[in-house]
């Protein structure tokens, strides 16, 4: 079986995730990678969207959780898109990266990152 890898990268949304006060009140900009592990080449080969994993579904799925959900973790919010997007797509494995561009960390930093990964 061929595996074929479809990458979502550095989608930006603005969420209220975060365990201070200012983080779910205030807000900030979240950004999110998705990587797909399937075998899409009768897509490749047929040029048929049907074939493949529609990406504009996926940003959107994405966008929905980050958008209307509210985690403390950025652990919590990247399993919670990596359970939704397995449970919709027939995919054989899926790494979800979150991260905060700006944490509450009081000093320089330039980004916190969670990854998690699945495969079936």
């Amino acid at each position: 079986m061929t595996t074929t890898r479809l990458l979502l990268k550095n989608m930006v949304f603005y969420g209220y995730h975060g365990v201070t006060a200012g983080e779910q009140q205030l807000g900030q900009k979240i950004e999110v990678d998705v990587e797909l592990y399937t075998d899409l080449t009768l897509a490749g080969k047929n040029d048929v969207l049907a074939q493949t994993i529609n990406y504009s579904e996926v940003y959107t799925l994405v966008k929905k959780i980050v958008e209307t959900e509210q985690f403390r973790l950025i652990e919590a919010l990247g399993t919670a898109i990596l359970n939704r997007i397995r449970d919709t797509y027939n995919i054989n494995r899926i790494t979800v990266r979150v991260r905060k561009p700006q944490p509450p960390v009081g000093g320089l930093l330039e980004t916190v990152e969670f990854e998690i990964s699945d495969s079936r």
